[in-house]
């Protein structure tokens, strides 16, 4: 039986639908322009030819992208601090959401309530880099893993999800003489695989993407990441200064152009976050609907 919609759902419908597209276009559209701007000539882009489709082919750009030892060390840089980063993120996360969750676990509601305060106010920028400094992590990669740890954000989706599993499973288990700890790796977590997956991706994106720390306390040239090597590159075609290694590399070939290189070390920074997605969106997706309801 074909259920019929009122007017105003189908009105409603409809906007929904033109909004969407509207916010697709508005995330798609930017992409392929720059890829279709690293793939195309510099005559091209001097002409401002280029749109949606590559302009006379060119894959100059990629091969220099790809031949750069500085941006795969910078691309190294940032891979250890996506895996060991979030390693340590997934490891806090789960060692204080689980007590958390426990109704009967002392102290629970002074714990939250400071958590929930650091969400609301943030530290200010001259007494953390104190902190990180008299730590002597300054020009070190762990300034970028340390610091953020811990998200407040994440620790209460993790925590509201253990929430969520039934506590008869957990008493069973403790009258067969399993420990907490046994309960939590053997128990809990396997049964959390969803919204673990979900937090592996916020963390992961969240520390791929870390630009802020990495500007911050990183000033040695062997330690920048992935984005602080972006940022300097556009900073020096932007400014015209050609003693920049950024500079020098375009200065190789005569096709290649300022705006092109920087296209295509975007795309090939952006494309093993876009690998990785596909094959977790299904648990991403249920992790984090799942993750948001509150008992």
């Amino acid at each position: 039986m074909r259920i019929r919609h009122s007017r105003g759902e189908r009105t409603f419908d409809i906007v929904n639908v033109l909004l969407m597209l509207l916010a697709c276009a508005a995330i798609i559209l930017p992409v392929l322009h720059v890829a279709a701007g690293s793939l195309s000539s510099t005559n091209a882009l001097i002409h401002m030819r280029v749109k949606l489709w590559p302009v006379e082919w060119n894959f100059d750009n990629y091969k220099l992208v790809i031949n750069n030892s500085i941006f795969w060390r910078s691309f190294r840089n940032t891979l250890f601090v996506v895996i060991v980063g979030t390693a340590i993120n997934m490891l806090l996360t789960i060692l204080t959401a689980y007590p958390l969750s426990k109704r009967g676990f002392r102290g629970r509601k002074l714990f939250l309530l400071l958590i929930v305060f650091t969400i609301i106010f943030q530290a200010p920028i001259v007494p953390v880099y104190i902190i990180v400094k008299s730590f002597l992590l300054i020009n070190t990669l762990w300034a970028l893993i340390i610091p953020a740890a811990l998200n407040a954000f994440n620790l209460l989706i993790c925590m509201t999800f253990f929430r969520s599993l039934p506590e008869e499973m957990f008493e069973a288990a403790r009258v067969d003489g399993m420990d907490e700890m046994r309960i939590l790796w053997k128990i809990a977590v396997p049964l959390s695989l969803p919204i673990m997956v979900t937090l592996i991706l916020f963390y992961a994106v969240g520390n791929w993407n870390n630009y802020y720390l990495a500007l911050l306390y990183v000033t040695k040239p062997a330690l920048k990441t992935m984005q602080l090597y972006l940022y300097t590159m556009i900073a020096q075609f932007s400014m015209n200064e050609t003693d920049g290694a950024a500079a020098a590399i375009a200065e190789r070939s005569a096709d290649i152009s300022p705006q092109g290189l920087q296209m295509a070390t975007v795309l090939v920074a952006t494309i093993p976050i876009l690998l990785v997605y596909p094959f977790i969106q299904k648990h991403f997706v249920k992790g984090a609907l799942i993750g948001s309801i509150k008992e």
